[in-house]
C-alpha cells in the first residue's frame, strides 16, 4: 500500500472525529465576522480579494482578530492576532479560547513558513532560518496554555500533543485562503518537536518540515544516553573542570546558599512549587553542567571557575549565568507551567547520573530532575507512555520531507529522532561541536548547501531559490523557553528541562 493511499485512508477514518471541531469555522470572533459580512455585502469577502490590504484580508477570516501591527526593518508587514480555537478539538461544545499568533507578510507569491513555537509567542518581528532562506511569509503560533493563550479555567488535560496539532491544522487551513503558495513548518527544540507532532497527525498540510534540536524521549525509564553523553562530550579536561565547579557549589553551600536565599527574598521569590529554597538551590546546581553544554561551546570552558581557586563571588556569578538565581522560584517557573505539565504527561524529563555529587546532595537527584517537581501541586499529572513512541514510529515508518538538525555537543541531541525504512526524502544533520542554537547555516559548507537546496525545493522554489545570507538578517527578539534557543539567548532565567 502506498504512503499516499495509507494517508487517504487515515484521513477518511479521522474525518468523523475532527469534522465538527477542526473543519467547521468558529461562530465567534466579532472582528473576523464583521469584515467577512461587510465583504459579502459587496459580493465576496475581503479575505478572497487579492487587491485588498493584507490587514483587511486577515481580519476577514472568521475567528481572526488583529490586535496590533508593528513596523519591521525587512520590508514585511507584521501583525499580532488571535484565533478562536476549541478548548477540545474533539469535543468543541466545551467552549473556545483565543490563541495568539503572528503574521510576517512578505507577499502572496512567496512561500509561507509556519513556526510552531513551543512556548510563549515572541512579539518582536523576527524571521526563522527557513523564512530567511525562502524569503517568505511567516506565521507563528503560540503553544496552547502558555499565557495569554490559556482557557479560563484551565483544563490541563487539554494541553497536549494532539490538541496543539489540531490548533496548527485549523489555523493553517484558515490562512491558506490567503497564502496559496507552498507551506513549510519549522520550530526549534520543543517547537521542533511540535512541528514534528503536527506533521504526524496532518502530514499533508505542509510540503516539508525543518525541525531544529528536537529531543525524542521515547523511553522515560532509560536515560543512559544522557549519562553516556556527559561522560564523553568535549574534552576530559573540560568535563573535569565543569564537574569540579558544580561540586564546589555544594561544598560551599553554607556560604553561597544564604546569598541565594537573600537575593530571592529581595526579588520577591517564593518556592511553593519546589518546596524550599534549599531544594531550589540544589536543583539549580544540578542544572549548571547541562546548561553549559546547552548554551555554550567547548571554547567557553576557559570561563568556568577553577574550583580550587575561585572566589565565592566567581562561583556564585557562574551559577547565576548558568541556572539563574531566581530561575527556580515560583514566579519564574510559572511562565513555563505548560511546558513542565507536558513534560510530566507526555514528553518526559531527562536526567543523568551525578553519583560524583552523592555525598553532597540533600535530595534524590532523579526526583529533582522529575518534571512533576516543577508543576504546581494543585495540577494533577498522569504520564502517557505511548505519546512519544507513537511519534517516533510515524517518523520511521511514514515521515516524508522532514529535516532534523542537531548540535553535536547539545545534551538534547543525546536522544534524537532517527529515520527508518519508511522515511522518505528526509534527513538528519549534526553540527560538529554545536550547541542548542545549531542550524543549517552552522553545518559544514557542503551539508549546509545540500540542506538549503532541499528547503528551497520543498518551498517550490527549486533553482529559482536564492540562499540568502543569514548574516544579513540575524534572528532576533523572540523570548525562549527552557528548551528553545534560536540565534541570541535573551532570557537569563532558564532550566535545561
Amino acid at each position: 500500500m502506498t504512503t499516499k493511499l495509507k494517508r487517504l485512508l487515515v484521513s477518511v477514518l479521522l474525518i468523523p472525529m475532527f469534522a465538527i471541531g477542526v473543519l467547521a469555522a468558529p461562530a465567534s470572533a466579532a472582528t473576523g465576522q464583521g469584515a467577512e459580512a461587510a465583504g459579502a455585502a459587496h459580493g465576496r469577502s475581503p479575505a478572497d480579494d487579492p487587491t485588498a490590504d493584507i490587514k483587511d484580508r486577515l481580519a476577514a477570516i472568521p475567528g481572526v482578530t488583529i490586535t496590533d501591527e508593528q513596523p519591521t526593518t525587512t520590508g514585511h508587514r507584521y501583525f499580532l492576532a488571535t484565533y478562536t480555537q476549541p478548548i477540545d478539538h474533539f469535543r468543541p461544545w466545551l467552549g473556545t479560547f483565543q490563541q495568539r499568533f503572528s503574521v510576517l507578510h512578505r507577499g502572496y507569491d512567496r512561500p509561507t513558513v509556519f513556526y510552531t513555537n513551543g512556548y510563549t509567542l515572541g512579539t518582536t518581528p523576527s524571521r526563522t532560518e527557513p523564512t530567511r532562506l525562502v524569503d517568505g511569509n511567516q506565521v507563528s503560533i503560540e503553544y496552547r496554555f502558555f499565557t495569554p493563550s490559556r482557557p479560563e479555567p484551565a483544563d490541563w488535560s487539554k494541553a497536549g500533543i494532539r490538541q496543539q496539532a489540531a490548533d496548527s491544522h485549523k489555523l493553517v487551513t484558515a490562512l491558506k485562503r490567503i497564502y496559496q503558495q507552498e507551506w513549510l513548518s519549522t520550530g526549534a527544540s520543543k517547537g521542533g518537536m511540535s512541528s514534528t507532532f503536527y506533521r504526524r497527525f496532518y502530514p499533508d498540510d505542509v510540503a516539508g518540515t525543518i525541525a531544529y534540536v528536537a529531543p525524542n524521549n521515547t523511553d522515560v525509564s532509560d536515560y543512559s544516553a544522557y549519562t553516556d553523553f556527559f561522560r564523553t562530550v568535549g574534552t576530559p579536561e573540560c568535563r573535569a573542570k565543569l564537574n569540579a565547579a558544580q561540586r564546589e557549589l555544594l561544598v560551599r553551600r553554607d556560604r553561597l546558599e544564604p546569598r541565594y536565599i537573600a537575593d530571592n527574598k529581595a526579588a520577591g521569590s517564593t518556592f511553593n512549587t519546589l518546596g524550599t529554597p534549599d531544594r531550589a538551590y540544589e536543583a539549580g546546581v544540578l542544572d549548571v553542567v547541562w546548561a553549559f553544554w546547552q548554551y555554550s561551546l567547548e571554547s567557553d570552558c576557559a570561563k568556568v571557575p577553577v574550583a580550587a581557586t575561585a572566589t565565592d563571588d566567581e562561583l556564585y556569578a557562574w551559577y547565576d549565568a548558568q541556572s539563574g538565581i531566581t530561575g527556580n522560584s515560583d514566579q519564574s517557573l510559572a511562565k513555563y507551567t505548560a511546558y513542565y505539565y507536558q513534560a510530566a504527561t507526555e514528553l518526559g524529563a531527562p536526567y543523568f547520573d551525578v553519583s560524583y555529587l552523592k555525598d553532597q546532595l540533600h535530595y534524590d537527584y532523579k526526583e529533582l530532575y522529575s518534571a512533576r517537581s516543577y508543576v504546581p501541586k494543585e495540577i494533577p499529572t498522569v504520564f502517557n507512555p505511548h505519546a512519544m513512541p507513537d511519534i517516533d514510529r510515524w517518523v520511521k515508518r511514514e515521515g516524508e520531507r522532514i529535516m532534523f538538525v542537531y548540535g553535536g555537543n547539545d545534551p538534547w541531541g543525546a536522544k534524537p529522532f532517527h529515520l527508518g525504512r519508511g522515511s522518505d526524502d528526509s534527513y538528519v544533520y549534526v553540527v560538529p561541536g554545536g550547541n542548542h542554537g545549531s542550524n543549517i547555516g552552522k553545518l559544514p559548507a557542503a551539508q549546509s548547501g545540500e540542506a538549503t537546496a532541499k528547503v528551497l525545493e520543498w518551498a517550490g522554489l527549486g533553482d529559482q531559490g536564492d540562499a540568502r545570507s543569514l548574516a544579513k538578517s540575524p534572528q532576533t527578539g523572540a523570548p525562549f523557553g527552557p528548551l528553545d534557543i534560536e540565534g541570541q539567548r535573551l532570557e537569563q532565567e532558564r532550566r535545561p528541562l
